[in-house]
C-alpha cells in the first residue's frame, strides 16, 4: 500500500462510515501494526436515522462504526459535519437539478468534505496518510502517485474519484483495490466484525429509496413549478409538476400515453420545459466538459489526446479523443455516439489499454453536440 514509515511509528486516520469496506480498511492497518484513529462524518439528519439500513455517515452507521473501532481496539471520533455537507453537497445537488442537470453528489462529496475537509483532520491530528474503504488502486509511476480501476470491476469506484488532485493522491490510501467484495467480506469474518454481512448502500445517502425530487422540493420549495412536455417537433404533449422529475434519458412516467416511445432528451430549466424525442434523439458524439481535473503525467497536447471515455458511472470505458480548450475545460469526440450524456454528469477519461489508469475528467456541460 506504500505508506510513509513503518507501521509502528506510522498513524492513519481511516473515514469510517460504518459499513463493510471501510471497516475493513481500519481493522487491517490495525492489524499490520499501524498507529490507526478511525474518523466518522455526521453528515446529515443530526444522528436521528438510527432505523434507516443503508444509510452513510448517520443514524445506525455511525454506531456501526463505534462498535467496530472498540471492536479492534481503536480510537474513534465522530465529527459533525451537517452544516458543511449541506452547504457543499446538498444544496450543490438541488441547485443542480433544478439548473435542468443530474448531479452526482457523490463525487461533490468526495471532493469537497472527505479528500478536503477530513484530508485537513487527519493531517491536524498528526496521521501520515488518509485511509478510505474506496474500490481503486494507488500506483506509483515514473512520476508520483497514479489513480487506477481497482481489481474488481462490478465493485471499481475510480469514476467517482477522478476530482481526486495529485497532493491529495500523495495523501490517501486505498487498501480494498486490489480485492474482490467476498475477499473483503471474508476477511470481516475472519476478523469478527459485525458489520461483515452488512448490506452495501444503494442510494444517495441523504436521499431515502431514491425519493431525490421529494429532497429537492424540501431543500429549495420556491424553485420547483409546472410546465410543458414539448416534443423536439414543437408540439405540447402535456404538463408536468416540476424538471427535477426528470433526467436525460428518462422514458417511463412521463404522463404521454401512446404513440411511438418518447425519451427526455433536454431539460430546459429557464422556460421549464421537458423536452421529448424518439431513442436516436438522444445520441450523441461530442462532450464538452467543464473543470477538468488532469492528472495525467503531461498536459494534453492540443492535437487531441486518444482516451477511454466514461460518460456515466454504469457504462464502461468507450474509446475517444480529448481535445483541451485553452479555458480549463475539454472538448471529447467519442468514436461511436452514447445514448443520454446528461449535464451535471461526470465524464472520465483513462488511458488507453489495460492499465485502468485515470487520467482525469469533468463535468458534463450543456453545450455537446449532436452528430
Amino acid at each position: 500500500m506504500g505508506l510513509p514509515g513503518a507501521p509502528g511509528a506510522t498513524r492513519v486516520v481511516v473515514a469510517m462510515s460504518g459499513g463493510v469496506d471501510s471497516s475493513v480498511a481500519a481493522a487491517l492497518l490495525q492489524e499490520q501494526g499501524y498507529d490507526t484513529v478511525g474518523v466518522t462524518l455526521q453528515l446529515y439528519d443530526h444522528g436521528a436515522a438510527v432505523s434507516r439500513k443503508g444509510a452513510c455517515c448517520a443514524g445506525q452507521d455511525i454506531y456501526d462504526a463505534r462498535f467496530v473501532a472498540e471492536k479492534i481496539g481503536i480510537p474513534h471520533y465522530v465529527l459533525d459535519y451537517e452544516s458543511r455537507f449541506r452547504q457543499a453537497v446538498m444544496d450543490e445537488f438541488a441547485d443542480s437539478y433544478l439548473a435542468g442537470e443530474t448531479p452526482v453528489p457523490c463525487v461533490t462529496c468526495n471532493q469537497t468534505v472527505k479528500f478536503t475537509d477530513l484530508l485537513q483532520v487527519a493531517r491536524d491530528l498528526g496521521a501520515q496518510a488518509l485511509v478510505t474503504g474506496h474500490y481503486v488502486r494507488r500506483v506509483m509511476g515514473g512520476r508520483g502517485a497514479e489513480l487506477h480501476r481497482a481489481v474488481d470491476p462490478d465493485r471499481d469506484q475510480s469514476y467517482f474519484l477522478f476530482a481526486t488532485t495529485r497532493a491529495q493522491l500523495d495523501f490517501l490510501r486505498f487498501p480494498l483495490g486490489d480485492l474482490y467484495k467476498d475477499e473483503t467480506r471474508a476477511i470481516a469474518g475472519r476478523l469478527g466484525l459485525a458489520v461483515a454481512e452488512k448490506p452495501d448502500s444503494q442510494d444517495i445517502c441523504f436521499v431515502p429509496q431514491g425519493g431525490y425530487a421529494s429532497v429537492i422540493e424540501k431543500l429549495r420549495p420556491e424553485a420547483v413549478g409546472p410546465g410543458d412536455i414539448q416534443h423536439l417537433d414543437g408540439r405540447v404533449l402535456a404538463r408536468h409538476q416540476g424538471i427535477v422529475h426528470y433526467t436525460v434519458g428518462q422514458r417511463r412516467g412521463l404522463g404521454i400515453g401512446g404513440g411511438e416511445p418518447l425519451f427526455v432528451v433536454r431539460l430546459d430549466a429557464a422556460t421549464r420545459r421537458v423536452i421529448v424525442g424518439p431513442r436516436e434523439a438522444l445520441l450523441r458524439d461530442h462532450v464538452r466538459v467543464r473543470a477538468l481535473n488532469w492528472l495525467g503525467d503531461t498536459p494534453p497536447e492540443p492535437d487531441g489526446l486518444e482516451v477511454a471515455v466514461k460518460v456515466r458511472s454504469t457504462r464502461p470505458p468507450v474509446p475517444g479523443t480529448l481535445f483541451p480548450d485553452g479555458a480549463g475545460g475539454a472538448n471529447i469526440t467519442l468514436r461511436e455516439p452514447e445514448e443520454a450524456i446528461a449535464p451535471g454528469q461526470a465524464c472520465v477519461v483513462y488511458e488507453t489499454g489495460n492499465s485502468g489508469r485515470v487520467l482525469g475528467g469533468g463535468w458534463i456541460t450543456r453545450d455537446h453536440r449532436a452528430s
